[in-house]
């Protein structure tokens, strides 16, 4: 059984008079409504041609003579592009780089329609290079449309995706929504022309979307179609078939009679690919009905390779000669080559299944020759090169024939030779200067990127120190100030408090008092002590004497020792390895860390034992800290807003150490890793 789905994915170009040019039938449709016009009007061509015979040459005349070409683009096509050259020329007269871009966009039309698509390809580019001088995004995203079009015509799929992409980039910057559409419903296009249909089916889920949000009826119909084309191939049929019956009645709603079109000969491929043949057989033979009544050729021929299929399937082998018949002559009419070599490949199968080899044998000789027709400019290139070698050596057979002598003929041949040698040199040359000149571009290319790489890291580098070298100033500050403080409050404070329990004391023995005022004065006389006591404790945590002298370890047992005395909790201070002393700077960063974490444990953790552990490595120092409390959210301290863990975070990386917190419901443990 022979089954074969006819594709037929909407591919947009662009004029820059933002008219959109959609494959044959949306070009028929265009046609159409440009002879309603000109039949409602008496000779728009003759006002239009007085009006361009007032004008001055100006950027105005440019543009009409544009719109005075596009009348004959369908009835006279080289008058058309005559008006064109008219309009690019005036442009270049007057450097009116939009003028010259438009060139483009108009006479691609033709020679598309004429299947000159390098030709068409040559001047979408060169509207391209000129919007890239001078245009605007919108331009870029229309000209890169307009390239991708081309690209595709040619087959190339790769790069006319890469022209629609970009154009979908800048039409999503500009937020253009119209040609965020036809972006992506050409891409729609080449991922399902590929093979990959789900790629193509999703890009045309975000042309439909777009299209809804515009309320452009035929857009809806144009992306509604790609997804049902797309469905067709994943064999998703009732998706498709519900997606053309939505086609068929966007159509009806807005009497366009070739969006009904479009639905009835969709609806009948996915009735033939089921397969439901009788279905599919009454939507192909509306299609043909109703093509006819609105001289719609190219519909019927399609309607006519569908018949054909399913006749042929359902050995219907009568009706399937007919329906063939039919469709060979619409596709000669049409100069449809493509259809028109299916069809011969379809009639070759029929009269093969049927016994009539003699027509197989006439028909598959069609289809090869019309299948070698096609093979495409780098065939025609061959054969002229082929024409000219025959040539060629027809001349030089008549030099043989006409020179007898040996020494002439050496000579001719010595001259080939030294012709080719050259020629063979030049070549290598081009492609050695080539070669060299890409490996020089390369070249120079990575050591940008590494030289950039390069200037990022130092960057970097920079920021760090710099927030390294703050941290330092602050630190640094901040101990100077304890310092200070401790100094003063032990020296000046604590100096006056001793003289005036000094003073109080020989008073005593000099008054005569009575009980309760001795009771008074004694105990003033132990508040005073008390407040020395507590002044020296506070001088000695701003700035313990004994962590200057002794160093870390001392000045840390000592600490865990004082705080277990007071009744907060218990503290086990351990020591493990050999006492090194560090500078002075890095011992008391390290002691106001572990004051803080202790601080820390006495405030929220509720626990009743610590863990203080210090231990000297050969190449760091770590500290561990460690409680029985409730625990707490560590993450919650990468965002903390307090001083507490902010401090103990900055102290360590100025350390250009390491710390690791853990923390449950039995207890936190800190480890920090300094080196040295």
């Amino acid at each position: 059984m022979i089954f074969s789905v006819r594709q037929q994915t909407p591919l947009f170009c662009i004029k820059m008079n933002t008219s959109q040019i959609l494959n044959p039938k949306p070009i028929v449709l265009a046609l159409c409504l440009v002879a309603c016009s000109i039949a409602k009007s008496q000779s728009p061509s003759d006002s239009l041609l007085r009006i361009l015979k007032q004008l001055p040459d100006d950027t105005t005349k440019v543009m009409l003579y544009y719109q005075y070409g596009e009348l004959f683009e369908s009835t006279n096509p080289d008058s058309a592009l005559w008006y064109y050259d008219l309009a690019r020329k005036k442009s270049q007269e007057l450097n009116y780089l939009k003028g010259q871009a438009a060139y483009a966009s108009n006479a691609i039309v033709i020679l598309n329609n004429r299947g000159k698509f390098k030709e068409a390809l040559e001047l979408a580019k060169e509207a391209l290079l000129l919007y890239q001088q001078g245009g605007t995004k919108k331009d870029l995203a229309v000209a890169n449309i307009n390239v991708g079009s081309e690209w595709q015509y040619l087959s190339d799929f790769e790069t006319a995706a890469k022209s629609y992409f970009e154009a979908l980039k800048l039409a999503e910057e500009i937020d253009d929504k119209r040609l965020q559409r036809i972006s992506n419903n050409n891409l729609a296009s080449i991922f399902i022309e590929l093979g990959q249909y789900e790629k193509g089916k999703g890009y045309a889920e975000k042309s439909l979307a777009l299209a809804i949000e515009l309320k452009n009826d035929y857009a809806i119909a144009s992306s509604t179609y790609n997804i049902a084309n797309a469905e067709i191939y994943l064999k998703q049929y009732d998706k498709a078939l519900s997606h053309f019956k939505e086609i068929e009645t966007n159509g009806l709603r807005t009497d366009d009679y070739i969006v009904i079109l479009d639905g009835w000969i969709g609806q009948a491929d996915v009735y033939k690919m089921i397969p439901a043949y009788n279905e599919a057989e009454v939507y192909f033979k509306k299609v043909i009905s109703f093509s006819a009544e609105k001289e719609a050729p190219e519909y019927e021929m399609y309607a006519q390779m569908g018949l054909a299929d399913v006749y042929t399937t359902t050995k219907k082998n009568q009706l399937a000669t007919e329906a063939l018949t039919r469709g060979i002559t619409l596709a000669t009419e049409l100069g449809s080559v493509n259809e028109l070599r299916d069809l011969y490949n379809k009639a070759a199968v029929l009269y093969e299944n049927i016994g009539n080899y003699r027509n197989a044998l006439d028909f598959r000789k069609k289809f090869e020759v019309l299948n070698d027709s096609v093979i495409g400019e780098k065939s025609r290139t061959n054969i002229n090169m082929l024409e000219a070698r025959y040539e060629s050596e027809k001349k030089e057979q008549q030099i043989k024939d006409l020179e007898q002598e040996a020494e002439i003929k050496d000579l001719s041949i010595q001259q080939n030779q030294l012709l080719i040698i050259i020629l063979v040199a030049v070549l290598i040359s081009v492609v050695a200067i080539a070669w060299l000149g890409r490996r020089t571009f390369n070249q120079k290319k990575l050591l940008l990127e590494k030289e950039n790489a390069l200037n990022q890291s130092r960057i970097a580098e920079l920021e760090a120190e710099k927030q390294l070298l703050a941290s330092e100033a602050v630190i640094k500050g901040q101990e100077e100030e304890r310092g200070r403080l401790a100094k003063d409050l032990h020296d000046g404070l604590g100096g006056l408090l001793s003289g005036v329990k000094f003073s109080l004391t020989n008073m005593k023995s000099n008054v005569v008092l009575d009980a309760q005022s001795a009771l008074v004065f004694e105990r003033s006389l132990d508040m005073l002590d008390n407040s020395i006591s507590e002044l020296r404790r506070v001088a000695h945590n701003m700035m313990p004497e004994i962590l200057v002298k002794f160093g870390l370890q001392e000045a840390l047992k000592s600490y865990c020792d004082s705080i277990e005395q007071s009744g907060i909790f218990k503290v086990e201070f351990q020591s493990l390895g050999t006492d090194v002393r560090l500078t002075s700077n890095t011992e008391i960063i390290l002691y106001r860390i572990v004051q803080e974490l202790l601080n820390n444990a006495s405030k929220y953790a509720k626990a009743s034992m610590v863990l203080v552990q210090l231990a000297f490595h050969e190449n760091e120092i770590s500290i561990t800290v460690e409680d029985n409390g409730v625990g707490f959210d560590v993450a919650k301290t990468q965002h903390s807003t307090g001083a507490g863990w902010t401090n103990i975070r900055s102290r360590v990386e100025y350390l250009k150490g390491k710390v690791d917190v853990t923390s449950g419901t039995s207890g936190t443990s800190v480890h920090l890793h300094i080196p040295m």
